[in-house]
């Protein structure tokens, strides 16, 4: 995907970048006239005309062939002063820019942290890699509430130029996954580059939210096991992932882009169809209702393909007398406003 997500706010850096400019520009136009000043007063040669209004205005003030003539020091004299004027500004400048980065990185994390303290039902993303930002993209298409953990500066920078929360530490600390709400957070994904990483983060993550669903990344295949051990609940190989993709568009092309339209984000086509899982609430008309009762397809259009219990077994197409219990999920296809249609009848 080519295009950001989000609009791209001001870096925090912007003003002292100007300000940089603007005191590199005065220093340039100060040597410049100071320079064509004293060849015209004094007849100097350029170098020795530079080399004395660099001298001056570094307050050195060495002369570099002779003294000065009552016109040259009369120049000289304007020179100084506003030597001292641009090297007044470039100080407070830069006083300025170490102060207001110094609160904005201060005050950034405290806001930052409190946005993130009242998310509930959130995703934690560790790691925004080639793999993590894929993930990022998505959830941020469904309008879903993230937090990311990233250590590598220009892989945080790139989460803040999107507006995402970032959280600039390490994803196997607990300190920092406690910072992200893991208690509360709705699944995680530890993308990170390393499979040695993932397990610790899947490790770390386990240990603090024991019915938390994990999502990890596995370079190589023996990795696969390790973070099961782990306690990832599905371990993703983005390269068998992308094997396996590549045959279905040999063998099945047609069928691997109805999947991909029904379950892309980034699609631009006006097809508004989504394959969706729907929790079925303890309060819902549906809870106790049997399949074939619910005429989901007859009242709304929508197509139910199967259900995934509480239990986590998986009911494909089930049959009219299956009764659906609190804590089910609905695996259903259809428009994307019927499945918000259901998804107020399932609570």
């Amino acid at each position: 995907m080519s295009k950001s997500l989000l609009p791209r706010p001001q870096t925090p850096h912007t003003t002292a970048s100007v300000r940089v400019l603007i005191v590199a520009l005065l220093i340039c136009v100060l040597l410049g006239i100071g320079a064509i000043g004293f060849h015209w007063i004094e007849g100097w040669t350029w170098f020795d005309s530079f080399y004395c209004t660099l001298m001056t205005i570094s307050t050195i003030g060495a002369e570099p062939v002779s003294q000065l003539s009552a016109t040259g020091r009369a120049f000289n004299v304007i020179l100084v002063i506003l030597g001292v004027g641009v090297v007044g500004f470039a100080v407070a400048s830069f006083t300025q820019a170490v102060i207001e980065s110094e609160f904005s990185a201060r005050f950034g994390r405290r806001r930052i942290e409190k946005e993130i303290s009242k998310l509930k039902d959130h995703f934690i993303i560790c790691g925004v890699g080639r793999v993590g930002r894929r993930v990022a993209e998505e959830i941020v298409s469904a309008h879903l509430p993230l937090v990311v953990i990233e250590r590598d500066a220009d892989n945080a920078r790139w989460a803040q130029e999107r507006g995402l929360l970032v959280l600039v530490g390490d994803a196997t600390a607990e300190e920092t996954l406690r910072r992200a709400g893991i208690d509360r957070a709705r699944g995680l994904a530890s993308a990170v580059t390393s499979d040695a990483g993932n397990v610790y983060v899947v490790l770390t993550a386990r240990g603090i939210a024991p019915n938390l669903p994990i999502v990890a990344r596995a370079s190589e295949e023996h990795a696969e096991a390790k973070l099961l051990r782990a306690g990832a609940t599905t371990v993703i190989s983005p390269y068998r992932y992308a094997g396996l993709r590549m045959a279905r568009v040999l063998t099945r092309p047609n069928v691997q882009r109805f999947i991909d339209l029904a379950l892309s984000s980034f699609d631009g086509s006006n097809l508004d169809l989504a394959i969706q899982e729907i929790p079925v609430a303890q309060r819902s008309s549906l809870c106790g209702a049997a399949f074939g009762d619910i005429q989901a397809r007859k009242n709304l259009g929508v197509i139910l393909l199967g259900i995934r219990q509480q239990n986590g077994k998986l009911v494909f197409n089930p049959a009219p007398e299956h009764s659906i219990g609190a804590g089910d999920a609905l695996i259903t296809m259809g428009d994307v406003n019927k499945l918000k249609e259901l998804e107020v009848l399932a609570g």
